[in-house]
């Protein structure tokens, strides 16, 4: 009987490159398998169990707190601006009440905090239609459109026609508080089953991002290779990004959650159980 490898997700887009770049794969040749797909696919792959651990956004986190845990010191936030999640408009955003809104179809998280900015702290209503992440097919039928990603990255590189908003940007502006997007989570089960190899793969992430935020460099030079763009741009989008999981974090994770309730987007707030390496106990983290 073959046994089971732990199925490790990634994002396809850059934001998380850091924490995979200098990954030793090799090291895990025989215990790991990378899945690589977009946030919206890895959130419903770790919902079926098809993935152990691995990057997801943090409104899916939510759904399923109760499943997973959140591997600590990792994340992927940003203070002010994010520089890869834009809202483009037709007109200026508080002007788009009665509007109808196109919503990236592979994103959780942007999209419920778009939601948050556009109806709670705008006050608007609008109507929303998903759609595949194509700038010009989207505003053929919509006054805005929400893209995350590589997509927003080229988007906002080339636009010159559309109002582009950056949504922690925004979210900062009306909460003073970090956007967290994503959330690197493992299911209760795997922490069972992969205990130990769970504890190799999260030093090595951590060992990697490490690396990579002091060899960055290297990364930019991939990123520009890949994508295009200046190396002004990727030194800043990079440094921009936060991967750390620190208590100001959290605090403004917890609010969001509080907010998404709020509107009925979650059924609760959401409370994030960070797992410990070493044992199986929980450490709680609330909005008191």
């Amino acid at each position: 009987m073959t046994k089971k490898r732990l199925q490790v997700g990634q994002i396809i887009y850059t934001n998380t490159l850091p924490v995979y770049f200098f990954f030793d794969e090799q090291q895990f040749r025989d215990q790991i398998d990378f899945i690589t797909q977009y946030p919206a696919q890895l959130n419903r792959a770790m919902a079926r169990g098809e993935i152990d651990v691995g990057p997801i956004s943090s409104f899916s986190f939510a759904e399923h707190y109760r499943e997973y845990l959140a591997l600590p010191d990792l994340s992927i936030s940003a203070r002010e601006k994010v520089r890869s999640i834009y809202l483009f408009s037709k007109r200026p955003i508080e002007e788009l009440d009665g509007a109808k809104v196109a919503l990236t179809n592979t994103s959780a998280t942007s999209v419920n905090l778009l939601k948050i900015i556009l109806q709670k702290f705008l006050g608007l209503t609008v109507t929303y239609q998903t759609q595949d992440p194509v700038l010009d097919k989207m505003m053929n039928s919509a006054d805005a459109a929400l893209l995350i990603g590589d997509e927003a990255l080229v988007a906002n590189r080339h636009n010159r026609q559309y109002h582009a908003y950056d949504l922690a940007e925004l979210w900062y502006r009306h909460t003073g508080y970090f956007m967290t997007f994503a959330l690197w989570a493992v299911r209760k089960q795997a922490v069972k089953e992969f205990g130990p190899l769970l504890r190799q793969v999260h030093a090595a992430f951590l060992a990697s991002k490490q690396r990579s935020l002091r060899q960055l460099d290297q990364v930019v030079a991939y990123a520009k290779e890949q994508f295009g763009g200046e190396e002004t741009f990727w030194f800043t989008y990079f440094r921009g990004l936060q991967y750390d999981f620190t208590a100001e974090q959290k605090t403004g994770l917890m609010y969001y959650y509080t907010c998404a309730a709020e509107l009925g987007l979650l059924n609760e707030p959401a409370v994030v159980h960070l797992w410990q390496e070493g044992a199986q106990a929980t450490q709680t983290t609330s909005l008191s």
